[in-house]
């Protein structure tokens, strides 16, 4: 096994933010007769301003647009708040330095938004670093983030495993050159994943079900 570390994403592959984030996007919509879509809003998993919900709103929603998204803002971080890891997760995560291996969190996010999360649930102190919008020109699918992780870990791509959700995601991380593993929640399981790229559908099978998916 040539895996030294695992880079994981945040939201959606630990938290899942994205779900309530659709949701209640998803009943601003039919508050206005209109259709918010799963395939229009997954363009902008895992990546920033590749999909603007705002553009499929009435022009008198536009017009009132920082009151009703302070609104829309207060009610998804409710939902986030009250929200758990997603199952079997934090078991995974704690296995990763008694396998021997390092641990590091690539996110499109800003640190702040990341950071709160992180210590609400008593995972901060698990991640070696932390590659965050904040810290690069570009995020995913660029593979700035990931191209970042892997050196501040001082190793390289191929001997690092992302976890991801979304196809933005992993497309940044293959494009880094590391190994992939897709775990998709809800709102991404849909997506098309390249078939190259391993795939399972929770964290139920540990530690060991994610590293399974590596190709030598």
């Amino acid at each position: 096994m040539t895996i030294k570390a695992v880079i994981f994403d945040f939201d959606g592959t630990i938290l899942d933010t994205e779900t309530p984030e659709f949701t209640h996007w998803q009943a601003l919509y039919r508050q206005h007769d209109r259709e918010l879509h799963l395939h229009d809003w997954q363009r902008g998993i895992g990546t920033w301003d590749a999909f603007d919900p705002w553009l499929g709103l009435p022009e008198s929603v536009q017009q009132d647009r920082h009151a009703t998204h302070e609104r829309l803002r207060t009610d998804i971080h409710h939902t986030i708040q009250q929200s758990d890891l997603r199952p079997g997760v934090r078991h995974v995560l704690d296995a990763i330095r008694p396998a021997g291996l390092r641990l590091a969190l690539a996110t499109s996010s800003d640190r702040t938004w990341v950071t709160r999360w992180l210590h609400q649930h008593g995972l901060y102190d698990h991640f070696e670093t932390l590659a965050t919008r904040d810290d690069v020109t570009r995020v995913k699918p660029d593979p700035e983030l990931y191209t970042l992780a892997v050196h501040t870990l001082g190793l390289k791509p191929h001997q690092c495993l992302a976890v991801e959700d979304s196809l933005n995601g992993a497309t940044a991380a293959a494009a880094a050159g590391l190994h992939v593993v897709v775990v998709p929640n809800d709102v991404t399981r849909t997506q098309a994943f390249l078939p190259e790229w391993g795939r399972v559908d929770g964290y139920e099978g540990g530690l060991e079900a994610l590293l399974a998916t590596v190709r030598d």
